[in-house]
């Protein structure tokens, strides 16, 4: 018997070439697995960083309710990349230009700067050493040693951690494209001090309104880009007294634009958007019987 899922429509986008799959269930009671997600993930045309799910909405005014899914079948609770696909999405045959989504980090207000650009409202980032959370506390949680617990981060400098919807770590180095993501990613994903994983940044300073970026993500490994991992980035460098509170950030897929703001400490993130392709899931994917 096949998944309930079999020939559901998806729409394949990407976000500076963060590959983003949505999958539209407000007018559907069928629920996404770990193993559904990872058999999507597999397939051929749907292969995703992110899944983007949409479910009806839970508050009055908000648009949709949207449930994230790593390509390894784990959740995740914010993707602005994503996010963006998904206001693409939601206001491509409307005159609408903003809409408001419910995530389980919170609400998250969209705007469409033109045809293929967006920005998102990704709220104000979390410092407190148990709201990323870390597993022991921390005064500082701009600085923290790794150390504490494993020594498997030896030789690297104290990251900053930030919370964006995703607990994250970011490490400025000199040479973020020197940095060994496939060596270091998992290990630091996995670090003791990180209860819930992290996503690890690696990031170089070009100057105080541009910053170089490679990423780990938590639960997809290495991606050409990744919207939270970039405002955790602006957030930490503008802590670090390393850059201003406007800035561009590059990613291997492209750049996003990068606000702190001032007056309410909501982080802003814009960038492009395209559409690859539409299509229907194939019932072949969820034959296979996933690896115990």
């Amino acid at each position: 018997m096949t998944h309930r899922l079999d020939n559901h429509r998806y729409i394949r986008m990407n976000g500076i070439g963060n590959e983003i799959l949505i999958l539209d269930l407000r007018a559907s009671p069928v629920a996404i697995t770990p193993a559904a997600a990872q058999a999507i993930a597999r397939g051929k045309h749907t292969g995703f960083d992110q899944m983007m799910v949409l479910h009806p909405p839970r508050q009055p005014g908000t648009d949709a309710f949207m449930t994230i899914y790593n390509s390894d079948g784990s959740q995740a609770s914010a993707c602005g990349n994503g996010t963006r696909c998904v206001a693409w999405f939601l206001l491509r045959d409307c005159d609408r230009t903003t809409l408001l989504l419910e995530t389980d980090a919170g609400l998250l207000a969209c705007t469409r700067d033109g045809e293929t650009e967006f920005t998102i409202d990704m709220g104000p980032p979390r410092l407190g050493w148990a709201e990323i959370p870390l597993r022991v506390a921390v005064a500082d949680t701009s600085s923290v040693d790794l150390q504490i617990g494993a020594g498997i981060a030896s030789g690297l400098p104290h990251p900053s951690v930030v919370n964006m919807g995703n607990p994250h770590a970011v490490f400025f180095v000199d040479d973020a494209a020197a940095s060994d993501l496939a060596s270091l990613g998992p290990l630091l994903e996995h670090h003791p001090m990180f209860p819930d994983r992290a996503n690890i940044s690696f990031a170089q300073v070009l100057a105080r309104d541009h910053i170089l970026l490679k990423v780990w993500e938590r639960g997809a490994g290495p991606t050409r880009a990744c919207g939270s991992a970039a405002c955790a980035v602006g957030v930490a460098a503008v802590r670090a007294g390393l850059a201003d509170r406007k800035m561009r950030v590059t990613l291997p897929g492209g750049d996003l634009l990068i606000e702190w703001r001032d007056s309410d400490s909501h982080v802003l993130m814009s960038g492009q958007v395209a559409l690859e392709h539409e299509g229907l899931l194939e019932p072949a994917l969820f034959m296979e019987k996933l690896p115990a």
